[in-house]
């Protein structure tokens, strides 16, 4: 009788089969591949989170298209924005989250205009609820008092060309004895008119090349998205050069702070 076998019962686990060699690196290496793409799925999820989530509350990128406030910003220069200053909206709703400061006069502002709710447009507050604003002969005055603004530019001497979008000013002028007849405003002269509540008044620094409140009325509080910092990139479009956006770098104006 052969006595180096032992029969097992039959309800009695019986061992699993050895697992051939290459048939477990396979299984191996695909667990470890399994694992490798869902890590860097949960790291890609959570740096594009993040990165909307600054977007929406905190900084926002943006460009400067035109040259309404050359003198302080330039065409070509990119800017981050704090959003978070004048308390960031909240999307999908009406609400916005606490501000760190109200709009003043003099702050650089990133805005939705009301006749193009869709574009950012970039100015400078120079009127708060309640002042009353005139400009004559290129200067501005703020309840009666001329304003020193030194960064303020003007590249037109001769032409003071009237608008009749300008027109909207009547509704706001200091004097009731105003008609459409009488009112006759320009780019260089107008007013004086008050600033209502909750709204601000903002212009420009390169003044003659500014399409802003004088055109298209005040600036809603709710509008305003934010306030610039600095300047992260700049460069000179040169449509001769191809690699402009590279060798046309305003170095200079990397890292440069927005007043």
């Amino acid at each position: 009788m052969d006595h180096s076998r032992q029969d097992l019962p039959d309800d009695a686990p019986r061992p699993a089969p050895a697992q051939p060699p290459r048939a477990a690196a396979q299984a191996e290496h695909a667990m470890s591949t399994g694992r490798w793409v869902w890590e860097w799925t949960k790291a890609i999820s959570t740096a594009i989170l993040l990165f909307l989530a600054v977007r929406t509350f905190a900084v926002e990128a943006f460009k400067i298209p035109t040259g309404s406030m050359e003198g302080t910003l330039l065409i070509g220069d990119f800017l981050l924005v704090n959003k978070a200053v004048y308390g960031a909206e909240i999307p999908l709703t009406d609400r916005r989250l606490p501000a760190f400061a109200d709009p003043t006069r003099g702050d650089v502002v990133v805005f939705l205009p009301p006749h193009d709710p869709h574009k950012n447009y970039v100015k400078r507050i120079v009127g708060m609820p309640g002042d009353t604003l005139e400009m004559r002969h290129k200067v501005l005055y703020r309840n009666g008092q001329p304003q020193d603004e030194p960064f303020a530019r003007h590249t037109d001497p001769l032409g003071d060309p009237a608008d009749p979008r300008m027109e909207w000013q009547l509704e706001f002028l200091t004097d009731p004895g105003q008609t459409y007849r009488t009112y006759r405003p320009s780019r260089d002269n107008w007013g004086p008119l008050w600033v209502p509540p909750g709204k601000f008044f903002a212009l420009g620094d390169n003044r003659d090349r500014s399409e802003d409140s004088r055109y298209w009325g005040f600036l809603d509080a709710t509008s305003i998205k934010g306030r610039p910092m600095f300047v992260y990139y700049s460069f000179q479009d040169d449509i001769a050069e191809q690699f402009d956006w590279l060798t046309g770098v305003r170095w200079a104006r990397i890292g440069e702070v927005i007043r």
